[in-house]
């Protein structure tokens, strides 16, 4: 039987260089992404006025709450009684399809940060402090190997 696993995740800011601009401090696992941005981030501050946003569908409800130039977000499948179809048209396919293609540097830049294998593996560490360290020099090691 396996031992249940306290998580922690953090909030990553990249460009389409794939190049990490932020890393927010480390959060439970259970709690939301897009909580975290509102934790990270207020509204109130306007972090993201003149920013074009490409969100994923963790982000819901992003433009009721923050002002931004332009936010795309994927479109997401309605929920419907049982007899009813919640398919998305072709076009709608079409269009997250683009939107996933745009949006692959950030996996990418997730991606090398995790070539560090003290980020891939299973971390025993009990302080979050050092944890964060940790990803922050992940994270700068893989900005330096992009200039």
């Amino acid at each position: 039987m396996e031992k249940k696993s306290h998580t922690a995740k953090s909030l990553l800011l990249s460009g389409s260089k794939k190049r990490i601009a932020y890393i927010s401090s480390l959060h439970q696992g259970s709690k939301h992404d897009y909580t975290m941005l509102q934790t990270c981030f207020p509204a109130e501050q306007h972090w993201f006025k003149s920013l074009t946003l490409r969100l994923d569908l963790g982000f819901q409800g992003f433009e009721d709450l923050y002002q931004c130039r332009k936010v795309y977000l994927p479109i997401k499948k309605k929920r419907v009684a049982k007899a009813q179809s919640n398919e998305l048209s072709e076009a709608q396919k079409q269009w997250n399809k683009q939107q996933a293609q745009q949006r692959i540097g950030v996996e990418h830049s997730i991606g090398g940060m995790k070539r560090y294998r003290i980020l891939s593996n299973r971390l025993r560490l009990k302080s979050t402090a050092l944890i964060d360290t940790i990803i922050g020099v992940c994270a700068g090691l893989w900005n330096f190997i992009l200039n």
